[in-house]
């Protein structure tokens, strides 16, 4: 029995789908033989994926058009996957057209796409597995055109790099380690973003994923390999004339995520604990210049403004508690993951100086309320002249009054 059920998926990603067309590409007798068929597979074959036909076909030639009992199993296997991945796409559909109803029920489906090296230590196994709902982009998808072979932690911190790198619209480079990112740039060239993202914190470079979200070109690849040891560069597109520069450092993984990549929009982040999942919208919030309020006496001067809405893409990815330091487009020193806000601002700032970096009329971005004045003295002290933070702490007029104290806008 070979069934292809009505195109559903295909259906509901078009862009003029609507609401009746969806409906009418809802299979009923598809599934319902599919499935009585796949129950019956002491008897019956049932083939559900085109991909199939060769090797069933292959089989049936070689065993006088018999298949053996085995690959009926596997069959029936496959044809319950494909029936639950059918509904489940269905159920999804459905609810979204609901508004504020959210699914009591969520069902994914994935693919494997490949085994990986290892795991986030090197005795646990791995792989990756691909949404079968969303069209074969992203990190998940990415062709890897050359390198060894991907491990759980190059692919987690290459996704961390594309998130934070696609926020910026003109050409941008992000250096990230340990899922966090230790150097950040724009820049009117790859060449000198990448430079400018380096400069931030080259010891925590030494091994680290670099993304871009414009094609690489030959002069960065040259610059990078010169400069550094990468275990993987990731951009939209490789250009023909850096493959062959990349290809004389064999072991570095290279990904391409396709010309005119765009990350998702409105998605889920799940996250796996003990007897469940947590779910969350993505933080896609986007901010322009309106969208702040000045609570200080002396307002961000256009200069600082501009460097205050770099820092703030910045510091939303980076490991809480998160301070950014940033000027002229580029990343000057970065505190990360302290349980205490004003020692990440003191890393932040020491980093900077470490590498000589001009902090003198810098800004900071604060991923979440200082909870106390001292780290804003600290950023101060440091020479921060503009802060932007989310505001909410019970000591929120304390810390106003000390910013404006030290004429700091805020």
């Amino acid at each position: 029995m070979v069934v292809n059920l009505y195109p559903f998926a295909e259906t509901i990603a078009k862009a003029d789908c609507t609401y009746d067309d969806a409906v009418e590409n809802i299979d009923i007798g598809g599934p319902a033989m599919l499935r009585a068929g796949a129950k019956n597979h002491q008897r019956v074959a049932v083939i559900s994926d085109p991909g199939d036909y060769q090797e069933v076909l292959r089989e049936l030639a070689a065993q006088s058009g018999q298949l053996s009992l085995q690959t009926r199993k596997q069959l029936a296997a496959k044809v319950y996957a494909h029936t639950a991945h059918y509904d489940a796409q269905i159920t999804n559909y459905l609810t979204q057209q609901q508004a504020d109803t959210e699914n009591d029920i969520i069902i994914n489906a994935y693919r494997k796409k490949q085994t990986l090296r290892y795991g986030e230590n090197p005795h646990q196994s791995a792989a990756v597995y691909s949404l079968l709902d969303y069209q074969e982009t992203g990190v998940a998808n990415a062709h890897l055109i050359q390198g060894k072979a991907l491990s759980y932690n190059n692919l987690a911190d290459a996704d961390a790099a594309v998130a934070a790198v696609y926020e910026y619209d003109e050409l941008a480079c992000v250096i990230v380690k340990h899922a966090n990112p230790c150097g950040i740039a724009e820049d009117g060239t790859l060449l000198d973003a990448y430079n400018r993202a380096y400069a931030c914190d080259p010891t925590s470079a030494f091994g680290g994923i670099i993304a871009f979200n414009r094609p690489l070109d030959a002069q960065t690849a040259a610059k990078i390999l010169k400069q550094q040891f990468v275990e993987v560069i990731i951009a939209p597109v490789v250009s023909s004339d850096a493959l062959p520069i990349l290809a004389e450092k064999s072991n570095i993984r290279v990904l391409a995520l396709g010309e005119g990549y765009q990350p998702p929009r409105n998605i889920q982040l799940l996250h796996r604990i003990s007897g469940g999942l947590l779910m969350q919208s993505a933080d896609e919030l986007l901010f322009g210049d309106e969208d702040f309020q000045v609570v200080t006496e002396r307002e961000p001067s256009p200069q600082e403004l501009h460097d205050l809405l770099f820092a703030w893409k910045a510091v939303k990815h980076v490991k809480s508690n998160a301070i950014v330091f940033a000027k002229d487009k580029m990343t000057l020193g970065i505190g990360c993951g302290q349980t205490s806000r004003v020692h990440s601002t003191m890393i932040a700032g020491i980093k900077a100086k470490e590498q000589q970096l001009e902090l003198d009329g810098s800004v900071v971005a604060s991923d979440a309320f200082f909870p106390f004045r001292d780290g804003l003295d600290s950023a101060v002290k440091y020479g921060a002249t503009a802060v932007i933070q989310p505001g909410g702490s019970m000591r929120d007029d304390e810390v106003i009054a000390a910013a404006n104290e030290q004429n700091i806008a805020m």
